[in-house]
């Protein structure tokens, strides 16, 4: 998937009405010391515009999103591969987390979907989007590119 030059190289895009998200992505804005992830509120006009450019619907979200920059295109990471692979760059014992590579991914993911399916009643769900406070502003994608790419979709 081709995205604008502007966009940032590593983007994490979740639900922010779900609260194990919220703490994910706390998580991650403490253990990111490099802010080598934008994070990006799959509610937010970005994130609809991501979701719908990877052909996903726009009003269920069964797993968090990693984009990573690999030359002028992104890859997708999803579900336990998008977990592991943000988990190996923040600091701290959360890098220990990689060491789950070694389970087979059908395996993990099934634990995964588990948690997905689950994650509303068994740690809530809010009434509205969580907004990033004024100290992790610039660590949120929040608005659509402005240069948009001329390829279709």
């Amino acid at each position: 998937m081709t995205m604008p030059s502007s966009t940032p190289p590593n983007i994490v895009l979740f639900d922010s009405l779900c609260h194990l998200c919220n703490g994910w992505s706390r998580l991650l804005l403490n253990c990111d010391r490099e802010h080598f992830f934008a994070l990006c509120r799959v509610q937010s006009p970005a994130g609809l515009y991501y979701l719908e450019r990877l052909n996903l619907p726009l009003d269920t979200y069964e797993t968090m999103i990693l984009l990573e920059r690999h030359g002028d295109n992104f890859q997708q990471f999803t579900k336990s591969e998008a977990a592991l692979k943000i988990a190996s760059h923040l600091s701290g014992p959360w890098r220990l987390l990689t060491v789950l590579r070694y389970i087979p991914r059908p395996i993990r993911d099934w634990f995964y979907d588990l948690v997905a399916r689950n994650r509303y009643r068994w740690f809530g769900r809010r009434n509205r989007c969580l907004l990033p406070n004024e100290d992790d502003k610039q660590r949120f994608l929040e608005d659509v590119p402005e240069e948009i790419p001329d390829e279709p979709v």
